[in-house]
């Protein structure tokens, strides 16, 4: 597991997805805008999950869970949205699954 706070200076939302892609690491994160840059901007990633409206606590749970359901499908260039109560999924690369 690698957390972008720990780099010495913040490379940008693009930089940090380029970077997870080119280590072919799923990218977790609370900020939608790596939504944006992997859909509208078709940027190419190795899985993203956001976490929305999640509370800190239950944070660690949720992730594990989408692994577990999803885990297969991210490497694929899925983009999973987790809220509470609700898990969104769809691939970049067409279709959708929920």
């Amino acid at each position: 597991m690698i957390w972008s706070g720990d780099w010495p200076s913040d490379p940008g939302d693009e930089e940090i997805l380029i970077r997870a892609h080119a280590e072919r690491r799923v990218l977790i994160t609370l900020d939608k805008d790596f939504g944006e840059h992997a859909i509208v901007r078709r940027i190419p990633h190795s899985g993203l999950v956001r976490l929305a409206g999640i509370r800190l606590m239950a944070q660690a749970d949720a992730i594990k869970r989408v692994l577990e359901l999803y885990g297969e499908q991210l490497p694929e260039a899925a983009v999973i949205t987790v809220e509470p109560g609700r898990v969104r999924g769809r691939s970049t690369r067409g279709g959708s699954d929920g």
